[in-house]
């Protein structure tokens, strides 16, 4: 989140000059050009609290059936596949869902933990889902949808409630917090998803510590890129989440996010991640920073299959104040993405991007569409700022978490509220706060009244909406191009939509994304938009070392 809120402050001094006709060109190179890959070293590496044992028990006699050949004809059906093709092998009696578990399940076992490679993306494994799978393969296969969640294997990042394992947040004090199910993961049962497990993230999903590096927990250690391993940055808050799905732990991942948490561990990945309209998915279930910007939303490796993914987790939640305030609609996200020509479809799309961002990546993609037939605009970027920003998160944790704990944290639970959390802490700081816990004591130490509060979130969304629709009325524009989370501070008090598909890679092999924003339930949109983008570009490559 800190670096979240340097960035937007960074970003918004920066003008750009209008240029509506000729092709972009880009007058410097990367923001990163230093290709000597230097290792970066981390105070906390492995978890100090996971116990792997227990972790892999319920799997051992399973996996030690699953052969090398097993491995080897699961992976030319899954691995790297879209979801539609996965279900049409299955149907095709080519692969069972069982099949398809063991297979991330090796994975998760080869990659994740104490070798080389290890990326500490997992922080938890359903103990009953090889069982589960099984159950499916019962099913008469002809009838399952090939563009529906059923039977794939899910991992949820760990803010997000599951029974039958603990949702954590990260943090050694919610280390037994058995809680049931979020709304969405009722939804995904009722889909008929299988929840394969818990992915890592950064603890209190990265509103904790003031100098931690994204991706770090106290239960789940530290994640790690594998575009560049110990290199490259994560991103957070959903750091497990899109590293699992960069290295094909799963088929896919639900992240969360309250300012650029789905958005940069995404683009970080090379992954495509939507932060849906604030209120869209319920929050009902799924550990708190702010009720006014929190939302979860789906990290895919495919267009294609995130809109599967946002369709399985739809659903009204009467408990949650921002799905009874937005009353959106129930829309087909997947329908008009089977059979669309991203050349005719981009064919009068208009499309507003900031000559600012002088990424040659970022050049790239806006040439590439302006050849696919879309209108490219250059815009200016509005001189506005987030004022108080950061005292919303304050404020709402404050209120926030406690709710949560006492409504849907397990009843074992020892602490209510984060004067507990934060005293808990201390007790054992070098396992339980190794980088200490400023972000905490700052939300305890805010306050304000209920108008100045209520006047602080108004000015914020007023604020959002205005750096936007400016640009998007005056130009009558579909959507406005952004790179990786840059703008997504913006976004996120606006309550916008926005998504991030694949860019490209700069020298450091670092991945990079294009990041579509637009108005409120833009969703069907900005994934039509991002599905034809990743078909003319096709940027996503699959992280070296993790091919086997």
């Amino acid at each position: 989140m800190k670096r979240i809120l340097l960035l937007l402050a960074l970003c918004a001094i920066i003008s750009c000059k209008e240029n509506t006709n000729a092709h972009v060109t880009a007058t410097t190179v990367e923001t990163v050009t230093d290709t000597t890959f230097k290792e970066r070293e981390f105070a906390v590496l492995d978890s100090k609290v996971l116990n792997l044992d227990k972790l892999w028990e319920p799997f051992n006699e399973d996996l030690a059936q699953f052969t090398d050949a097993d491995y080897a004809r699961v992976k030319m059906l899954a691995f790297e596949k879209t979801i539609p093709e996965i279900q049409r092998a299955i149907v095709d009696g080519k692969l069972s869902y069982e099949d398809l578990v063991l297979f991330y399940l090796s994975r998760i076992k080869k990659y994740d933990r104490n070798n080389d490679l290890s990326l500490n993306a997992v922080i938890a494994l359903n103990p009953n889902v090889v069982a589960e799978a099984r159950t499916l393969d019962l099913q008469e296969k002809l009838l399952v949808d090939m563009y529906s969640i059923y039977g794939m294997p899910i991992l949820l990042k760990d803010n997000i409630n599951a029974s039958g394992m603990p949702t954590t947040a990260g943090a050694v004090v919610f280390e037994d917090n058995n809680a049931e199910d979020a709304f969405i993961t009722k939804q995904l049962k009722a889909n008929a998803a299988l929840i394969l497990g818990k992915a890592n993230l950064s603890e209190w999903a990265y509103f904790f510590c003031n100098d931690c590096p994204s991706g770090y927990s106290a239960i789940g250690g530290q994640t790690l890129n594998p575009y560049g391993r110990k290199i490259h940055d994560t991103g957070g808050s959903s750091s497990g989440s899109g590293v699992s799905m960069a290295a094909n732990f799963a088929a896919a991942a639900v992240g969360s996010e309250t300012s650029g948490s789905i958005l940069s561990p995404s683009s970080s990945n090379s992954v495509v991640g939507l932060k849906p309209t604030i209120g869209l998915l319920s929050r009902g279930g799924i550990v708190p920073i702010s009720s006014t910007l929190d939302t979860p939303g789906p990290m895919t490796r495919s267009v294609i299959d995130n809109a599967i993914l946002l369709q399985a987790m739809t659903g009204f939640d009467d408990e949650d104040a921002k799905a009874v305030s937005l009353k959106a609609p129930k829309t087909d996200y997947v329908s008009a993405l089977k059979n669309l020509n991203a050349s005719e479809y981009l064919k009068g799309k208009r499309l507003g991007y900031y000559k600012s961002y002088e990424d040659t990546l970022y050049v790239q993609a806006v040439n590439a569409l302006k050849d696919a037939g879309a209108t490219l605009i250059e815009l200016e970027r509005p001189e506005i700022d987030l004022p108080q920003f950061l005292r919303v998160l304050n404020l709402d944790m404050q209120k926030d978490l406690p709710i949560y704990i006492s409504k849907y944290g397990a009843k074992t639970l020892a602490v209510k509220d984060l004067n507990d959390i934060t005293a808990y802490n201390k007790e054992d700081s070098l396992v339980r706060m190794p980088y200490g816990q400023g972000l905490l004591y700052g939300v305890l130490a805010d306050s304000a009244s209920t108008e100045e509060f209520t006047a602080i979130k108004d000015t914020l969304e007023r604020n959002g909406r205005q750096f936007f629709d400016e640009s998007i009325n005056a130009n009558n524009l579909d959507a406005v191009l952004s790179i990786n989370n840059y703008m997504a501070g913006f976004a996120a008090v606006a309550k916008y939509p926005a998504i991030t598909v694949p860019m490209g890679y700069k020298e450091t092999h670092q991945p990079m994304g294009l990041t579509f924003i637009a108005p409120t339930l833009s969703e069907a949109k900005l994934l039509e938009l991002a599905y034809a983008y990743g078909t003319i570009s096709k940027m996503r490559k699959t992280p070296i070392d993790y091919e086997e």
